[in-house]
């Protein structure tokens, strides 16, 4: 379902044990990267394993408005013929990103060292989230930006017609900076240096060098220090996206809670940029096995077996933050069926996501008999064992949110339901059917 269409409202019920195997879609973030690599490489790029959600789609559109050619092969399979950095065509129409902040960012940052125009926008989701993160260091770069107040979308960038290269501190833990950064140093001359004091997903590093660019990490102390060696050649390459350990955590947080469950989730990504809430759901006592550790496309990845079982409450320390950002409000859920408070520390950046993820859970967890609070910074659930359910949440155009509540219905007393489902098409077009292959009665 694409992210214009009309809201599509979905209900959860208390669930038998859920059993089988989740074949969950490829990354998201590496489906992303794949693509605009793709296209700024010359020749031709294979990709398997791609995420076909509504996010990556638009990516695809948005390659192929800039000169690539990009054509579906199979389902995953997908080709892409490259322009080479620096090659990028003037689009002749608007670039629609829907409702994907990566993608948006990402591209920006890939043709704003390239002399010609594009103007970016977005769902109304995407249109409230702040651009200018990325526009402000673009800018340095030499491109020129026009945004709506707030450096809101629509966004129109002139890109720099001599780029120069660019040494940026990020302000806040942000991959989509700092990736957003090093696409556009790809087109400037000398170096490009980004500095994190803390580290964030590393797709971009790792698939940039896999394409041949020359880039190094030092930890000193500033930080940890990425640079980028300005115009190379990127050779196209092979990329086998793995299993979105993000998509991942909802089976797996709904055979932590449904009694008597036990699944099976193969080829997820281990890398440890993205491992926090695994990381955290051991702590927890949770009953996960990691079998079968390899390596596909340049990133760690392993089969997951998960079992039900208790679950007691944990503090997460904000340093862990950035590595499982995105798995807070399925976190949120899990902790009511802890025993125990659960304290998620250092979550200011969810206020910013597709919507205000903490507001977002704190009060559809409330209305469903849960005791949450929340700050600035902070989300604390009184985890209690059971969760009474009852209520309608409303998803506020996010996947995460919409999947989140349904996964809480399938352990609560009573039925759960999201207003509008729809925008999980975005990350997980094929959530339903899945959870409902493994026993999940949603509808």
């Amino acid at each position: 379902m694409s992210h214009s269409a009309e809201p599509l409202p979905m209900t959860a019920r208390r669930s038998g044990p859920l059993t089988g195997t989740a074949k969950v879609p490829g990354d998201k973030s590496i489906s992303h990267r794949a693509l605009i690599l793709g296209a700024l490489s010359v020749g031709e790029t294979h990709i398997t394993g791609l995420l076909e959600g509504q996010d990556v789609l638009d990516t695809a559109k948005a390659m192929q408005a800039f000169g690539a050619q990009v054509q579906r092969l199979d389902e995953g399979e997908w080709r892409v013929n490259g322009v080479g950095i620096g090659g990028f065509a003037e689009p002749e129409g608007v670039i629609d990103c829907g409702n994907s902040g990566t993608g948006v960012r990402l591209i920006m940052g890939a043709m704003a060292t390239t002399p010609i125009t594009a103007t970016f926008t977005g769902d109304a989701s995407l249109s409230h989230r702040p651009m200018g993160r990325i526009t402000d260091p673009l800018e340095l770069f030499g491109c020129e930006v026009t945004a709506r107040e707030g450096k809101r979308l629509p966004v129109t960038i002139r890109g720099a017609s001599e780029p120069v290269p660019v040494r940026y501190k990020t302000p806040v833990a942000s991959a989509q900076i700092k990736s957003a950064i090093l696409l556009a140093g790809l087109n400037a001359p000398g170096e490009t240096v980004v500095i994190e004091t803390e580290p964030t997903r590393d797709h971009t590093e790792r698939m940039l060098a896999g394409f041949g660019a020359s880039i190094r990490t030092e930890i000193t102390d500033e930080g940890r220090v990425i640079t980028l060696k300005g115009r190379p050649e990127l050779n196209p390459q092979p990329v086998a996206v793995p299993c979105d350990p993000s998509s991942a955590a909802f089976p797996v947080a709904a055979a932590l809670i449904v009694p008597g469950s036990e699944i099976r989730v193969p080829g997820v990504s281990r890398n440890p940029t993205r491992d926090g809430l695994f990381v955290t759901l051991i702590e927890m006592g949770a009953d996960i096995r990691f079998e079968n550790n390899r390596e596909e496309g340049g990133e760690p990845v392993a089969d997951l077996v998960v079992r039900h079982g208790p679950l007691k409450g944990v503090t997460v320390p904000p340093e862990r933050a950035v590595s499982m950002i995105d798995e807070f409000p399925i976190l949120s859920v899990i902790a009511c069926f802890a025993q125990g408070t659960t304290v998620m520390q250092g979550v200011h950046e969810l206020r910013v996501k597709e919507s205000d993820r903490i507001d977002a859970m704190a009060v559809g967890l409330r209305a469903n008999g849960a005791e949450v609070e929340d700050t600035a910074d902070t989300m604390t659930v009184h985890g209690k064992g059971v969760l009474g359910g009852g209520a309608t949440c409303a998803s506020h155009l996010d996947h995460r949110i919409a999947m989140s509540f349904l996964v809480a219905g399938l352990a609560s007393e009573r039925p759960i339901s999201v207003d509008d489902g729809g925008p999980i098409a975005t990350s997980f077009p094929d959530f339903l059917p899945l959870m409902r292959g493994l026993g999940a009665q949603i509808d």
